[in-house]
């Protein structure tokens, strides 16, 4: 493969990368995020009193399909045939929140961060769309990389 890695053409044309060289490798990426909400909020998704269904099932569902449908939401990113997907919501009553973790895996050329970060950022929407009506004050939050494995680069932890 010749040179940096980049989405644009000699002419400055916005273009895919070309990964072609690179080689099938494992890869693992993990993101995590979190919805902060008002007490009340998180009580009644712990109750699942919510007339559109258990949003904590719902968003897992949803989350997984984002990631599956990544390279459809962001441009320039490689259709991937991901071998795993894995969404875990959790309550966080200290914080008042919904705690998001996603972890994909791929044998492929090229990594899965992106489709990570969409499974959580969808994950996150889900739960903001399903609670809105009683609470709009919502956040979504910290959602960030926390590893990566695999490919040319290596293995990447994020700091504490």
């Amino acid at each position: 493969m010749s040179g940096d890695l980049t989405h644009f053409d000699a002419a400055g044309n916005a273009v895919m990368v070309d990964v072609t060289e690179k080689d099938v490798t494992e890869r693992r990426a993990v993101a995590t995020g979190r919805v902060v909400m008002a007490p009340a909020t998180l009580e009644r998704i712990a109750a699942r009193g919510f007339k559109k269904g258990d949003v904590l099932a719902i968003a897992q569902l949803a989350g997984i399909m984002g990631a599956k449908r990544t390279a459809d939401l962001i441009p320039l990113c490689h259709p991937l045939p991901l071998s795993s997907v894995k969404v875990e919501l959790r309550l966080d009553e200290a914080a008042s929140a919904v705690d998001i973790q996603a972890v994909c895996k791929v044998t492929g050329r090229t990594g899965v961060e992106m489709e990570a970060l969409t499974a959580v950022s969808v994950a996150a929407l889900t739960v903001y769309d399903m609670c809105k009506a009683i609470d709009r004050a919502m956040r979504i939050e910290d959602i960030r990389l926390l590893e990566k494995d695999g490919g040319r680069s290596g293995n990447w932890r994020a700091e504490p």
